[in-house]
């Protein structure tokens, strides 16, 4: 008989918007008459931008061809991404080399698959709340997670301890589930902390595009000394509505490097590369031709009128809850609406505000509980719905409360 890995005995029985979808499909079986609205997972509802679908349409194309057709693609993703990637950096006062960028399908697998390049004996440091396969994916391989508390009093934004060692950091700005998002202060403080600490951040930026203050960093590269102890991770789901079509990009940059034990350098650029080229075989041909597209003028264009549709969804829900004196984070650089649940028969606990406003509203949205200890009494709404469906969620909301 196989020894199975028994550290999937510490997850939860199913992951948290596996378990929010049996609710809902438990809810509609029975209530077949009732629309409901989800305002719950972060998916995007627009099409994508047209300049993207003609460059699919391209890509496709050039399959049809003996002289255009392509199979394996190189590891690290074709240059002419790469290279358009490397100049949106540009764009925003960074500087990435392209070779510290790899594609891959999304910075989901991206942040999980990392976690291969380190020792089980390192201390991870997680926010809480925070997203779920952050803390998953190391539980699987049994590694040992500190966390550290975002709470209404430090806005969500945990800040460094110099009492707590960590070895690997997560941090994602705007955050995933709170909408917060790190100042360049604030970041330089993280950075300075992981150096002291030899200590490697991991950070999650697939919600740059929706920061519109440009003294807010859309990027850990943009704080000094980031490139010694930082790997970014971005994607394309939110920026250009790739939810589906699956692209997204991770930096490493060359100058990441560790002593092993033995006394070898090891960079992680090259660590990393090894092990893409070893389980992935890349992103699409036809995907990288899309996601080139996003980041031409037109492209940007497009995009920027659908995070202006999403960040106008997010107001509708915003004035909805400050009209209810509801307490709430985000909504402004960020896609999700973080609030405190309005007490329900006696209680705040985020699973039965969830049971609540579906059975009485037909809403649905994430219970804070899902991310985490501290996010137990607070809710999250995205604005990815369309706006139709949003203007109704808020209406049935208003008058529930």
């Amino acid at each position: 008989m196989p020894k199975l890995n028994e550290n999937y005995q510490s997850l939860k029985e199913s992951y948290l918007f596996s378990e929010i979808a049996s609710r809902v499909n438990a809810y509609t079986t029975a209530n077949p008459d009732k629309k409901v609205i989800r305002l719950g997972i972060g998916d995007v509802t627009l099409p994508l931008p047209n300049k993207v679908i003609s460059a699919l349409h391209e890509g496709v194309d050039a399959m049809a061809s003996s002289e255009t057709f392509k199979g394996y693609g190189p590891e690290r993703g074709y240059d002419f991404l790469r290279n358009t990637i490397s100049d949106y950096y540009k764009e925003n006062g960074v500087c990435v080399d392209p070779d510290e960028i790899f594609i891959s399908d999304g910075a989901k697998s991206d942040t999980g698959n990392i976690t291969e390049l380190f020792a089980v004996d390192n201390t991870i440091l997680v926010p809480d709340p925070v997203y779920p396969v952050y803390v998953d994916t190391n539980m699987m391989f049994g590694k040992s997670i500190t966390y550290m508390a975002g709470t209404v009093e430090n806005d969500f934004l945990p800040m460094p301890d110099k009492n707590v060692h960590a070895d690997i950091i997560y941090l994602c700005s705007p955050n995933n589930p709170t909408g917060a998002v790190y100042n360049k202060v604030q970041l330089k403080e993280w950075v300075d902390y992981a150096l002291e600490n030899d200590a490697v951040i991991l950070f999650d930026s697939a919600y740059e595009a929706f920061i519109s203050d440009p003294e807010l960093p859309r990027s850990i590269f943009a704080i000094e000394g980031s490139k010694k102890c930082a790997v970014e991770f971005c994607s394309l789901s939110k920026t250009a509505g790739f939810t589906g079509t699956r692209c997204g990009y991770t930096v490493v940059p060359k100058d990441l490097a560790f002593t092993a034990s033995n006394g070898k350098e090891m960079s992680l650029n090259a660590m990393w590369n090894r092990r893409q080229s070893t389980k992935f075989n890349g992103t699409s041909y036809i995907v990288q031709k899309g996601a080139a597209a996003v980041f031409t003028k037109e492209g940007m264009e497009e995009c920027r009128k659908n995070l202006a549709y999403y960040q106008e969804n997010a107001k509708i829900i915003a004035d909805c809850l400050a009209k209810k004196g509801i307490r709430f984070f985000g909504g402004i650089h960020s896609p999700y609406i973080w609030f405190e649940c309005p007490e329900v028969e006696g209680s705040r606990d985020s699973w039965k505000f969830f049971d609540y406003l579906l059975n009485n509203a037909q809403v649905v949205g994430t219970p804070g509980a899902g991310f985490g200890e501290n996010g137990k009494n607070f809710f999250r709404l995205t604005s990815f719905g369309n706006k139709e469906n949003t203007i109704e969620a808020m209406e049935r909301f208003d008058k529930l409360f």
